[in-house]
């Protein structure tokens, strides 16, 4: 799933500073900037501390990687996938319990067992396939569920039991789970101030220490064009947030049809929804990458109402109204 956001002008080269001294001769704080490509986007980690930690990041990456990426023929999701007895890692075993939870609360809207249907749509890692038939679909679905999929936690590790047909992919959630990894490695080393992204989601604590200000963050406007330009910006403590757009990946069929990435895990299909674009604040990256999906799914009326009992959740959606003109909707107190 792609977030689109406007991110902070602050992240374009890999660099470690050091504390700097200015005209009175008082120290003033630098943060380290690290930035580089991972999970087929890019990474921006900012925070206060002298200490470059770009080997320990890019070997906490692999390691996600190696558990959880559909795009490597040698993971463990992808062992799994093929029916293959594999021992899985606690990072696995974070998202798939997490992923379970998300998946009962939004009543099956977030569905990580959707991937072969995802692929059948050509969205996924498997690129060869676009615009199947309804009964390869129906077909596909019989094996969706995340139900139908079981775990045992055995001395050494992790397993998942699965029917032979189930396909699991954690692209909806992963990214902001690489997040979460990051920021509670930065935290063990005793770090109160960074930022996280990963492919536009984010985790931000403390403040920006060399502004002596809060962690400010863009939210992109909806755009058809392929420009970016910005619809708000917020501040960020604490907290981690996520962002889902359908305004950018879709494909269109011979009759011109546009499908969307995000599909309705309920029937099989692309979800037709007049969202464009759904940000949600949570505690943790991977809890808001997950239900900014389920979000795109549920539509707006729903979302509402399922807000009203998770006051944990925060979230801002773009829709396109009925005069095909953009809306705005901000539910839990999102920030201004």
């Amino acid at each position: 799933m792609h977030r689109y956001l406007i991110y902070f002008a602050i992240i374009f080269c890999v660099t470690s500073c050091k504390n700097e001294t200015n005209s009175e001769n008082k120290v003033q704080a630098i943060n380290t900037k690290l930035s580089g490509p991972i999970f087929g986007t890019s990474y921006s980690i900012i925070y206060d501390s002298e200490t470059d930690y770009i080997k320990q990041i890019d070997s906490l990456f692999r390691v996600v990687n190696q558990s959880m990426s559909t795009y490597m023929i040698d993971s463990d999701i992808s062992k799994l996938n093929r029916n293959e007895d594999v021992i899985l890692d606690h990072h696995f075993e974070n998202v798939f319990r997490a992923s379970r939870k998300i998946f009962t609360t939004t009543q099956g809207a977030f569905d990580p067992t959707i991937g072969n249907v995802v692929n059948a749509w050509s969205f996924g890692a498997d690129k060869n396939k676009f615009l199947t038939d309804s009964l390869m679909i129906n077909s596909l679905m019989l094996n969706v569920g995340l139900q139908k999929v079981q775990f045992v936690q055995f001395q050494e590790g992790f397993k998942i039991y699965k029917p032979s047909g189930t396909y699991l992919e954690f692209n909806a959630i992963a990214k902001g789970y690489g997040v979460d990894v990051i920021g509670e490695f930065l935290e063990s080393k005793n770090i109160e101030n960074y930022l996280v992204e990963i492919g536009g989601e984010i985790r931000a604590k403390g403040k920006n220490v060399q502004k002596n200000s809060p962690w400010r963050v863009g939210l992109d406007e909806p755009r058809f064009d392929g420009g970016q330009s910005v619809y708000k910006a917020i501040s960020l403590k604490d907290e981690a947030m996520a962002t889902s757009g359908t305004y950018r990946k879709f494909k269109t069929d011979e009759s011109g049809n546009r499908f969307t990435h995000i599909m309705n895990t309920k029937t099989g299909y692309p979800s037709k929804t007049n969202i464009l674009s759904v940000s949600v604040i949570a505690e943790d990256c991977m809890t808001a990458d997950a239900y900014a999906t389920a979000f795109q799914v549920m539509g707006i009326e729903n979302v509402t109402l399922f807000l009203k009992s998770h006051q944990e959740l925060k979230a801002f959606i773009i829709f396109e109204n009925q005069e095909n003109q953009f809306e705005a909707l901000s539910l839990n107190n999102f920030p201004e």
